[in-house]
């Protein structure tokens, strides 16, 4: 899965430990959840960290909501579960991996 880079110009504060939004690990480094939207520190600055197309997570056993045990992450439109490492959003009967 490929993830665009987009910069976000107008961050106005640093994430990490404490700054009071998700974590979320996403390959080889940490999102955080702010305003709908995910956000990665790349090479001095902020980026936003969404991914490019669509991929399907297949073999998916179970479904997620309010009592499924994962975290709940606000992202755009929809929220995204933290499973396994990465996050699920639910598309036409489906789970995609964001």
């Amino acid at each position: 899965m490929t993830t665009l880079h987009h910069e976000h110009a107008t961050h106005g504060h640093d994430h990490g430990p404490g700054c009071g939004h998700p974590q979320v690990d996403h390959g080889d480094h940490v999102d955080y959840a702010h305003d709908g939207h995910l956000h990665r520190e790349h090479s001095g600055h902020w980026d936003e960290c969404e991914p490019a197309g669509h991929v399907t997570h297949d073999g998916h056993d179970h479904a997620h909501g309010s009592d499924c045990g994962h975290e709940a992450v606000r992202h755009g439109d929809h929220v995204d579960y933290v499973h396994d490492g990465h996050r699920h959003a639910e598309h036409d009967g489906h789970y995609d991996d964001h």
